[in-house]
């Protein structure tokens, strides 16, 4: 008789079983394996994905019995639903994706899988059958967008049907099986209210932002890894009026803008041949010929950056990036590196100078410890002085300590300067109320 560590006796006659003991994912398999025999492909194509679903679910079923084993309604339910799940969806990570208090699912082979909730990094029951298996996986949610991962190409970046963000590297390069990281964009991405109620910003930094957006400064949300930078420039997209043209350029798509007239592009990488590569280079190139009224490139990290800069100095205010870095003069820092990355031997001041024409408004977002999320710096890029970027904080977030769980605590202060920006937000009819850049702490977070 089969036995299943938690299963109990079912009322009713007893039912005959093998005497040799099957584990729950042999018998998972087992029953997959016959679903996948007894299918009927060319029929199956012709039914609706809910009609299919509830089909193969009796099919399921009825295979179930057929097995004779032991099982209490709970664990059959549960079988008959990774049955489905492996059959339909994405087997073991159907039931991370579903749970929307995960912001990340980490997988380091078969065996270990965790996942970041609520700001914490754990580790979970769920495992795959092997290397095998994962990579199976892995193929299942590339395929969908035209992306491949094999021993010729070990490195994939890739994005999910709910906008998350996909990475996976492969042996030989993974020595301990596929490694796989999600991050994850849910169906619902994070609005306003939901910043405001986490206490990543204020309401007074979302005024000046608002008003900046709106009179179409250019801005660089920089940070590092984690720290919501997508997700920011997702919010701040928000204030983009709905009759602008947007072209957005992302390696791997997931920028979620809420605006009509949106052009979406993504870079392409080269097939097994090496060739037939698309950078974001290559297409924040050809966006200058589709009369776009703002940019929005995903993240900046290579010669793109000088393009970009160049669009923001020519006539496509409003633009926006992110980038990574700790501080908004690592930012700056970071650009000038990234222009040196296009091939053209500028100098120093003559790069500089393009960085404080271009950029007018640096946001630093930063996850501090305990997974909280801040808005640490918003700093405006006021000009050049001599060989310098001159750049001076209009908020910041000023860390006072951790408390007892382990989460930084602090507070978000005005530094009482006032932006040299504010004639261009006032010649918009812009205005804002007359304290906010008074010096004092604005909220304890």
């Amino acid at each position: 008789m089969a036995q299943f560590p938690t299963s109990r006796p079912l009322a009713g006659p007893s039912r005959v079983v093998d005497s040799k003991e099957v584990s729950f994912e042999e018998l998972k398999q087992r029953i997959h394996s016959k679903l996948v025999d007894k299918l009927d492909l060319s029929k199956v194509g012709q039914l609706a994905g809910d009609v299919l679903r509830r089909e193969i679910r009796l099919v399921v079923e009825h295979l179930c019995d057929s097995e004779n084993t032991m099982l209490n309604r709970s664990e059959r339910e549960r079988l008959i639903d990774e049955v489905l799940d492996e059959t339909f969806g994405l087997g073991p990570l159907e039931a991370l994706l579903k749970d929307p208090a995960i912001s990340d699912i980490l997988i380091n082979g078969p065996k270990n899988v965790y996942v970041e909730r609520r700001g914490k990094l754990e580790k979970t029951n769920v495992t795959f059958r092997d290397n095998e298996h994962l990579l199976q996986i892995i193929d299942r949610i590339i395929s969908k967008v035209g992306r491949r991962v094999d021993e010729t190409c070990p490195m994939v970046d890739a994005r999910m049907p709910d906008g998350s963000r996909f990475n996976a590297i492969i042996p030989p390069l993974a020595l301990d099986g596929p490694a796989v990281s999600i991050r994850r964009f849910g169906r619902n991405p994070l609005k306003l209210e939901d910043l405001l109620n986490l206490k990543a910003f204020t309401p007074e930094m979302v005024m000046l932002l608002e008003g900046a957006i709106k009179a179409r400064l250019n801005v660089v949300i920089s940070g590092g890894t984690g720290s919501g930078k997508t997700t920011l420039l997702n919010t701040l997209s928000s204030f983009i009026p709905n009759n602008e043209r947007i072209v957005t350029i992302e390696d791997a798509a997931e920028l979620q803008l809420q605006q009509e007239h949106v052009v979406r592009l993504e870079t392409r990488p080269a097939n097994i041949e090496g060739k037939g590569a698309i950078t974001a280079t290559d297409l924040v190139r050809n966006t200058l010929r589709m009369r776009p009224e703002r940019i929005i490139i995903g993240e900046c990290r290579g010669p793109e950056t000088l393009d970009m800069l160049q669009a923001m100095n020519t006539g496509h205010e409003g633009s926006m990036t992110t980038l990574h870095a700790n501080t908004p003069r690592d930012a700056v820092a970071r650009m000038e590196t990234m222009i040196m990355m296009a091939g053209f031997e500028l100098p120093l001041k003559a790069m500089r100078t393009q960085i404080a024409s271009a950029v007018n408004l640096i946001i630093q977002a930063s996850r501090l410890q305990g997974g909280v999320r801040r808005i640490t710096h918003i700093t405006e890029v006021v000009g050049m002085e001599q060989d310098t970027v001159v750049m001076q904080d209009i908020f910041r977030y000023e860390q006072d300590g951790i408390d007892e769980s382990g989460r930084t605590y602090g507070r978000f202060a005005a530094t009482g300067i006032r932006p040299t920006f504010m004639p261009r937000l006032e010649a918009r009819g812009i205005r804002l109320p007359a304290n906010i850049f008074r010096q004092r702490v604005m909220l304890q977070a």
